[in-house]
């Protein structure tokens, strides 16, 4: 199909109609997972524009400043690479303000004991209206905090403080209640820092130039990076400070939506039509991730590299006495490992489809997401093996 088709197909599909429709598809690949303690990852990237789509405009862009955009705010389930929720914006709306209602709703609709066990955000995420808006809900969060005047003087007060403790890959920290202008109240807050190494260059400026001032290595003063978490769990210091660390995963989400499966290249002139095809890209992103996790429950495998592998072949399909065969015959280097990995999922599809008459829909996805998640999991990870009563409960 061409892109001119496939935009003329969407132009017919009525907005509200067709997200809600590919909304209840992304949570089919994603609800059996959520009675497992989960994190909610939120966040937002930026797809560069070149045209005058709607939407088209400018606003923050780290790496093309200037340069009109769409903003793409995602939910994301932590360390399953699936994508819950996805909505496009015009270009100069990437502040939380303007997304978050529509998490808050999805949210309120999530049983209690589906919820997230942590909802991680940025920077942009570490301001009242969504701290508050957590506490309301009685939602666990996890966020940082600019450093701004008021998180610098509590910086200083506990510089010679003695209490820091270990934070893991070289960071310490130290636990306080901070109130910030703004609050409503305050809050359990952790001061995270670790040296810096290296030749380091300050700036200044006087009345004729700007100058640089070399800070040399023996002065017998220790320098820092600071880091300002805001949350309100219970966990200890270096548990938070690694859930933080682990937040930069999403990142690599982004970069397999963006650059290997469309979210930065299919651009319509109306914001309707894109909505829908971030919806979509989001979709077969998941459908594609749960097929390689079958095949290889214990690692994720980026599209680049598993596409060649479970794709690239010539297949040939026959019907014969009743039975319908597919035969494959892989392009690539290693044929064996492969006819080793279509095997076993091919017997697994097989177990599946003799029970999955007596099945619900939602009885067949959860034995999909078990095995393929099985390392994420509580026991049992093999729901073939035990009644449907126990393991796949409606």
């Amino acid at each position: 199909m061409s892109e001119d088709a496939a935009r003329r197909a969407l132009a017919r599909i009525d907005e509200s109609s067709g997200v809600a429709w590919l909304d209840r598809q992304l949570a089919k690949t994603t609800r059996p997972l959520l009675t497992t303690p989960w994190i909610l990852d939120l966040d937002a990237t930026v797809k560069c524009l070149y045209g005058k789509q709607e939407g088209a405009v400018v606003g923050y862009n780290p790496k093309k400043p200037g340069r009109p955009s769409h903003s793409y705010h995602s939910a994301l389930m932590a360390n399953t690479r699936l994508a819950l929720a996805v909505d496009v914006l015009p270009g100069n709306e990437t502040a939380p303000l303007h997304s978050l209602p529509g998490i808050w709703a999805w949210l309120d609709a999530l049983p209690k004991k589906t919820r997230p066990a942590v909802l991680r955000g940025d920077v942009a995420f570490g301001n009242e209206s969504v701290l508050r808006e957590a506490e309301t809900r009685d939602q666990p969060y996890l966020t940082k905090l600019r450093v701004t005047k008021n998180v610098t003087a509590l910086i200083q007060t506990l510089f010679r403080s003695t209490a820091w403790e270990d934070a893991g890959h070289g960071w310490e920290g130290i636990e306080e209640t901070l109130r910030l202008s703004g609050w409503s109240r305050a809050r359990r807050v952790v001061v995270l820092r670790r040296p810096l190494t290296g030749e380091l260059l300050r700036t200044g400026t006087d009345a004729d130039q700007e100058r640089f001032d070399f800070i040399e290595s023996d002065v017998p003063t220790k320098r820092y990076e600071y880091a300002v978490l805001v949350t309100s769990t219970a966990y200890e210091i270096l548990a938070l400070a690694q859930l933080y660390r682990d937040r930069a995963d999403a990142e690599n989400t982004f970069d397999e939506l963006k650059n290997q499966w469309g979210w930065g290249g299919f651009t319509t002139q109306d914001l309707a039509r894109c909505r829908l095809m971030a919806r979509m890209v989001a979709l077969v992103y998941n459908w594609w991730t749960l097929f390689v996790r079958l095949a290889q429950p214990h690692k994720h495998f980026e599209a680049i590299s598993s596409r060649p592998l479970l794709v690239h072949g010539v297949a040939t399909h026959t019907h014969h006495a009743g039975q319908t065969r597919l035969t494959i015959t892989s392009l690539h280097a290693k044929p064996f490992a492969i006819q080793a990995v279509l095997t076993s999922l091919a017997g697994f599809l097989q177990t599946l489809k003799a029970t999955a008459e007596q099945w619900t829909e939602a009885d067949r996805l959860r034995a999909i997401l078990a095995r393929a998640f099985a390392s994420f999991l509580l026991p049992p990870a093999d729901p073939l093996a035990l009644p449907i009563s126990e393991t796949a409960p409606t």
